[in-house]
């Protein structure tokens, strides 16, 4: 009976975490909620098809440093355009940089394939992201 109970537990542990309870949670940085549609056929965006380029976009109903869109190989990472780590003011923007976002006016330096910095208690704030052909949609 012990081991029965035992193992209903253990199975609602591990099957009752779901994509859903997505935690975005950042004290510094608002939480947006946005949906947008990237079409990579399109000019402006066609960079984001080739692993290792990024774009940052500003979605009119979105974070107000945009959205950092990163191609990983394997996936899209979408991160908001604002340093993590700070207050948001006219300095907080990050800037790409390859494959890395660094901070305007900081040493931060964060990896767009994890969003880590080293040493720094949050991470980039990450989005959803969901591709359908050459349709990336992003969102919150």
């Amino acid at each position: 009976m012990k081991k029965t109970l035992l193992l209903l537990l253990l199975s609602a542990f591990i099957f009752g975490c779901s994509k859903d309870k997505f935690n975005n949670n950042n004290p510094y940085l608002p939480n947006y909620s946005f949906s947008m549609e990237v079409n990579t056929n399109l000019p402006t965006y066609s960079q984001v098809q080739f692993t290792g380029n990024a774009v940052k976009i500003y979605p009119p109903n979105g974070p107000s440093r945009g959205v950092i869109l990163f191609n990983t190989g394997s996936t899209y990472n979408a991160f908001d355009g604002a340093c993590p780590n700070q207050e948001l003011t006219t300095c907080s923007n990050l800037i790409i940089s390859g494959s890395n976002a660094n901070c305007e006016c900081g040493s931060e330096n964060y990896n767009l394939f994890t969003g880590q910095s080293p040493g720094k208690q949050y991470p980039l704030k990450q989005y959803r992201t969901e591709v359908n052909g050459t349709i990336i949609r992003v969102y919150n």
